[in-house]
Order: C-alpha cells, then sequence, then structure tokens
C-alpha cells in the first residue's frame, strides 16, 4: 500500500448509517442509528477515510430535490462535527435505476470517483451496506464487502445471501461492529 493513498471504509447510508424508513422525504425520517457517529470516528482515528456513498432515486423519480438532501446531509455532517469527526466525503448517485447512469450502485461510479478525487487505496478498502448491490459494487474495483444486518441485511442473511454467487467477505450486527471487525478483527 502506498504511503500517499489511504484505504477507505465505503459507507451505505439508509439502512446503515440510518434507519431504513423507505424514502427519507423529510428531515424527521432521517434517524441515525446510535452507534454510526463512534463508528466514523473510529474509521477516521485509524487511518481510514469514511466515505459515504449512496443511491437516492428518490430524486430521479421526483419524490424530493437536491436540496432536501443537502440539508439532510449538513445536519449529518454538523452531528458529527460536534462530535468531533467528519465524513471525508459524501457521494450521492440521483438517478433511477432504469438511467442506466455509472454511478447507481451497483455500478462502481462513485467509488472511481473517490479513488480519483480523495486518492484512496480501493485495493485495501471495504464498504459496508445492508445490500448486495453496495458489496457488488466494492467487489467490482478489488474492495471487499461487509453486509450488516440492519436495514435490508437481516432479511438478506435469512433468505438471500446463501444463494449469492459470491459470499460478503464479512457479515456483522451493524455498522460499528462491522467496523470493529475490518481494523481488529474482532466481533
Amino acid at each position: 500500500m502506498s504511503a500517499k493513498r489511504k484505504p477507505a471504509i465505503f459507507l451505505d447510508r439508509d439502512g446503515t448509517l440510518n434507519e431504513s424508513v423507505g424514502y427519507v422525504n423529510h428531515p424527521s425520517r432521517f434517524r441515525l442509528f446510535p452507534w454510526t457517529v463512534e463508528a466514523i470516528r473510529t474509521i477516521r482515528d485509524n487511518g481510514y477515510l469514511a466515505v459515504m456513498v449512496t443511491n437516492q432515486s428518490g430524486v430521479g423519480r421526483g419524490y424530493f430535490d437536491e436540496n432536501l438532501l443537502d440539508e439532510l446531509h449538513a445536519g449529518l455532517r454538523q452531528v458529527l462535527e460536534s462530535a468531533g469527526t467528519e465524513l471525508d466525503a459524501v457521494y450521492v448517485c440521483p438517478h433511477r435505476p432504469k438511467d442506466g447512469c455509472e454511478c447507481r450502485k451497483p455500478r462502481p461510479g462513485m467509488l472511481l470517483r473517490a479513488e480519483r478525487e480523495l486518492g484512496c487505496d480501493l485495493g485495501h478498502s471495504w464498504m459496508v451496506g445492508d445490500n448486495l448491490s453496495d458489496l457488488e459494487a466494492a467487489w467490482s474495483v478489488g474492495s471487499r464487502g461487509a453486509l450488516v444486518r440492519t436495514g435490508f441485511g437481516e432479511g438478506l442473511v435469512r433468505a438471500k445471501v446463501k444463494d449469492w454467487p459470491r459470499q460478503p467477505d464479512l457479515v456483522a450486527p451493524d455498522l460499528y461492529r462491522a467496523v470493529c471487525s475490518i481494523l481488529w478483527g474482532a466481533l
């Protein structure tokens, strides 16, 4: 690993950082999990970049606009800042699945953008999310993928994961425990 290039822990948003409630079309619907801030602090304190990558097709579908996303993410940054930590970057795909863009997970566009803009080392990076599309985005660029049991994760572990062509590199109860396992090999 190059001394100049840091690994990243890419973080899905809905179901990973915050409760999965369908489309978050109002600030009152954006509720962080209690471990989110500590997980992000731990990532950064251990020399990794903390990068949020999120599909938000509600914008492309007209359910809410990008101003709402800006408001939600500014509020998240404010919570993190008041706790003495931050995200290194936030990348959003506002497109619908049928738009065929390169940024919508499972496509790797947001991760490749982070590599270009942040200089992150994708070969030593992880993606933490609650869906197969999160892991597929990571695998397509040589990163590893951790599935959390929050959001859609628990249902996938119970019914679908065994049928996936590739198994998650890690399955954890939640984001904080995934981060601990990635960094120290402990759940």
